[in-house]
This record gives C-alpha cells, sequence and structure tokens, in this order.
C-alpha cells in the first residue's frame, strides 16, 4: 500500500471509530482499506415511486434491497426541482442559484464547471481514488460557444476530475443523440460530420412536427424537431448516423459500461458516478420491460431502473466487493407524467402515487420537486433496515465524502455542502440546521427544523405544460411539515415572528455568498 493510501486508511479508521463513539450499537467495519463508492443518480424519480418509499403498483425488489440492507432517508433532498442545477450543486458543493447559467441546459450548453474548481471527483481524486462517471451528464461540455461534436469535445468531465466518462451529453429527448467517450462522440464516422442547432433547421433530415406518420412516439408538447429512432427530440441534427442511439438499448449500454468500470478497477479504491437515464422522457423501455409494469412506459422504465440498479449491486457481490462499498441511492428532483410525450402516463397512472403523497412535482418549490429517495448501503457500517427522519441534502456529499476519506476541504471549497459524514451513516439523528430548495422559476424555499418557508415570488403558478403546481405565490408561504406534510395549509398569517426569521436568514444566506461553517 503507497503512503497515500496508508494516511487514507488511518483517517478513514478514525472516521469509523469517532462514529461508532455515537451510536447506541454501530456496526462498523474494521478494515484497512478504503471503501468504493458507487453514486447511483436516477432521473425524474419521485418519492413514492418505488416499493421500498411505499410504492404499490409494482416492485423494485433490487431498490428495495438496498434499503432492506442499508439506511432509507425520509427527509433527504435533491438541490433542486430541476436537473442541471441538482446535478452542479451535487458535484460542486455549492447551491446552483448562486451562479449564473445553471438553469436547464441546452444540448449544445458549455460546459457550466469551469475546470479547476474542487468537485466531489477532484475529491476523491486527492484521496486515491480513480473516478468514473457512466450515463447521463447534462452539465454542458466544450469551452466558450460549446461542443466540437467532431473532434475533441473538451473541457469536459475528465477536466473536472473524473478519469473516465461515458456520456448521454444532455437528455434523451434532445439532441445530439449521440454517446461521448471521454473526449470523442462514439463510432462518429469522419465522412458524415454532425450539426446541432437549438435555433434553426441543419440539413433535411424529418422532423416530427411535419412527418407525424413517421414517429413511433408522438410529442404532446414541444419535442416535434429532428427524428430520431422514431422520436422527434428538441433541437436539429444532421449527420452522425452511425454514431446515433437507439434508445431502447440505451440502459443496457451505459449499464455495462458501469459495471465494466467496477471490474477494470476492483483492485483499488474507485468512485462510479452511475447517472441513469430512465426515468427521464422519451420513455423507452427495452423489450423485456415493455409492457410489465401495467402502467405504461413510465412504469415499465422504473423496472428497468430497478433492473440497472440489480446489475450494480450483482457485480459488487461477483467481485466479492459488496462489503466494502458504499452504495448511494438518490434522484435528481421529483416526480412529472406529461413531460412532452404521449406516452400514457397520466392515463395508466392508476392508483400509483409518483410524488408519495407529497405536494407538486418537477419543476416545484413544493415538497414533491426536490424531496426524493435517498438510500445508503455500506454492510457493517451502517445499520441494516433503518430508517432516518434527519435533513439531509445531496449538496453535502462533496463535504461528507471528503471528511470520510480524510481529504481537508478549504473554506472556499464547497460552499454550501456540510460534512454529514456521522449523519449519512446512522451514527447519529441530527442531521442540517437549515437547507435551500429551488424551484425551476428561481423561486428559493428555506427548510429550518419542522417549517418550510417558500418566498413570494410573482412568476406563474403552474407549469403550463406539465400542468404541475410550482409553488409560486405573491406572498410568503410558511409550513409547519411535521404536521402538514402535504403543505395544504399556509400558516404564514398565523406565525409572522417565524416568516420575519426564516426570511432574514434566506436573505443572510443569499448575502453570505456560502452556508458552510469556515
Amino acid at each position: 500500500m503507497n503512503l497515500t493510501l496508508r494516511k487514507l486508511a488511518l483517517g478513514f479508521m478514525l472516521v469509523l471509530l469517532c462514529g461508532s463513539c455515537e451510536a447506541p450499537e454501530p456496526e462498523t467495519a474494521e478494515t484497512a482499506t478504503p471503501p468504493n463508492i458507487v453514486l447511483i443518480y436516477t432521473d425524474d424519480l419521485g418519492y413514492g415511486d418505488v416499493s421500498s418509499y411505499g410504492a404499490t403498483a409494482f416492485e423494485t425488489p433490487h431498490i428495495d434491497q438496498l434499503a432492506t440492507e442499508g439506511l432509507r432517508f425520509t427527509r433527504a433532498y435533491a438541490p433542486s426541482a430541476t436537473c442541471t442545477p441538482s446535478r452542479y450543486a451535487l458535484l460542486t458543493g455549492e447551491y446552483a442559484w448562486r451562479r449564473k447559467g445553471t438553469g436547464i441546459a441546452r444540448g449544445d450548453a458549455a460546459l457550466i464547471i469551469e475546470p479547476g474548481r474542487t468537485t466531489l471527483p477532484s475529491v476523491l481524486q486527492k484521496a486515491g481514488y480513480t473516478t468514473g462517471v457512466m450515463g447521463k451528464w447534462h452539465l454542458g461540455l466544450g469551452g466558450e460557444g460549446g461542443p466540437d461534436w467532431n473532434g475533441d469535445i473538451k473541457p469536459g468531465p475528465l477536466e473536472i476530475g473524473f478519469d473516465e466518462a461515458f456520456l448521454i451529453p444532455a437528455t434523451g429527448d434532445r439532441v445530439p443523440t449521440v454517446y461521448v467517450e471521454n473526449h470523442r462522440v462514439v463510432g462518429l464516422d469522419p465522412a458524415d460530420p454532425i450539426t446541432v442547432s437549438f435555433n434553426e433547421p441543419v440539413g433535411d433530415e424529418p422532423t416530427g412536427r411535419d412527418h407525424p406518420e413517421l414517429l413511433k412516439m408522438h410529442p404532446s408538447h414541444g419535442h416535434d424537431r429532428t427524428i430520431v429512432n422514431g422520436i422527434s427530440r428538441i433541437g436539429y441534427m444532421s449527420g452522425g448516423q452511425a454514431a446515433r442511439w437507439v434508445d431502447e438499448d440505451m440502459a443496457d449500454v451505459i449499464t455495462a459500461k458501469a459495471t465494466a468500470f467496477i471490474e477494470q478497477h476492483q483492485d483499488s479504491p474507485f468512485f462510479l458516478f452511475f447517472s441513469t437515464h430512465d426515468i427521464h422522457v422519451p420513455r423507452v423501455a427495452h423489450d423485456r420491460f415493455a409492457g410489465q409494469s401495467g402502467l405504461g412506459p413510465r412504469g415499465d422504465v422504473i423496472l428497468q431502473l430497478d433492473w440497472c440498479v440489480g446489475e450494480i449491486m450483482g457485480t459488487l457481490d461477483r467481485l466479492g466487493l459488496a462489503d466494502n462499498t458504499l452504495v448511494l441511492f438518490t434522484s435528481d428532483n421529483g416526480p412529472v407524467l406529461d413531460d412532452g410525450y404521449e406516452d400514457q402516463a397520466v392515463e395508466l397512472q392508476g392508483e400509483h402515487e409518483p410524488a408519495g403523497g407529497l405536494r407538486g412535482g418537477k419543476y416545484s418549490a413544493f415538497e414533491a420537486g426536490t424531496r426524493v429517495p435517498f438510500i445508503l448501503r455500506w454492510p457493517g457500517s451502517v445499520t441494516p433496515g433503518a430508517t432516518s427522519d434527519a435533513l439531509v441534502s445531496q449538496v453535502d456529499l462533496l463535504a461528507s465524502l471528503a471528511s470520510l476519506t480524510g481529504v481537508t476541504i478549504t473554506a472556499d471549497e464547497g460552499p454550501d455542502s456540510f460534512d454529514q459524514i456521522h449523519t449519512l451513516l446512522g451514527h447519529t439523528s441530527e442531521g442540517r440546521e437549515h437547507l435551500v430548495e429551488h424551484n425551476s422559476a428561481g423561486t428559493l424555499s428555506l427548510i429550518k427544523g419542522p417549517w418550510k418557508y417558500i418566498e413570494p415570488s410573482n412568476a406563474r403558478a403552474y407549469n403550463q405544460n406539465t400542468d404541475i403546481e410550482l409553488g409560486n405565490d405573491p406572498n410568503p408561504q410558511l409550513y409547519h411539515l411535521e404536521e402538514d406534510r402535504g403543505e395544504q395549509r399556509n400558516v404564514a398569517a398565523d406565525h409572522p415572528d417565524v416568516v420575519e426569521a426564516l426570511s432574514a436568514l434566506l436573505e443572510q444566506i443569499k448575502e453570505d455568498g456560502r452556508s458552510r461553517p469556515d
């Protein structure tokens, strides 16, 4: 073992020993090897979309196994109600609303995390880990002006702390519909260069708007530009025919890349950021899952997602790595039914409650926008089958995993990331003191203790396409989440002192430019 890993192992054991002093009957892993870390980051998965969080319309056995063998959190939050800002905050430890240009990224956006800044993967690189990201990216690629799809696509993940990358560049419903491995489009024929535009048509390929007869899945709103694989997308694309993905195979492709990464790096510490496309639109399941849920394509891709989780867990078991691997499963924001395609998500929903009884959904300031499933499994270090009501956030992963692996971060690094490692391992029931969330309109919410304050906003009250309540109101909103989990009673008028205190705290957090103590 080299000197770096010897220091890491010592620091790691000290963290476990300190944590065990706080836990009543802790289960710690007495090992000289730092844990592998696998972060499974799903897309648009609601608080009630898996059976371990209450779903009864179908079963998600592999995700449930994580909960049975690990710690399930009931008050865990994505940093934002949409994907790009949540991913930005998770990787940088900084609330995305502090930075311009961190809204939902276009398919041709430049990289929005500046190379050289401290990120979750760069922290783990310092700790001696090999780092990899496989799956959905949606944080932009390339320098100013965006990526060169026909050349070297950088800066990108490799310039902000990842050693390896296999990417869906943005989302499945945006062009270009190609994979990017490290700095190049996979399988690109130089004689058939890619052109992409989100402003005007390029080439002469048919669009969903003009040729609906060519579609196997029709758009409900937007999503009617260039057709690829019988599905029209956001934006225009020409060229790259040999490199274009097949939606039905996407889960298999990125999962195979993720398991291969584990196999290749099984002999030394690794960090895998496995970022699934499911259950984002377009929801196109492989034939193995199509029609199996009874809830249409949205239910089918939840079953497909569960299979992906099973493949990761099975690989860890097969290689004898499960006991020394910390697996974290969570989602980038809450659920949405009709998000641009006619896939019968609304019609076939039945009694299934994607939000698990919470109000709102994706895009919303209400709880369903950001309260998400969050399960941590680490055999021997986390009490199996336990539940925690502690307030936790994905923005804390940078500081927490830095603490776990013995890396010191400066006051300027991860400015909103709190060291919550003892909470994440279940050694304490104390979570964050407060947490700031934000919706698609930029409206901020502050959670502190049982209270949730939503700042006044004149933005529209509903998302006009999804019919989801956004939580925007010209008047301040205050909810007591312990008594009113569904946010049905705005009690701001009854508690003006609480509104004043929380409003002042939120303004202070904005002005300070950071919330993590020095």
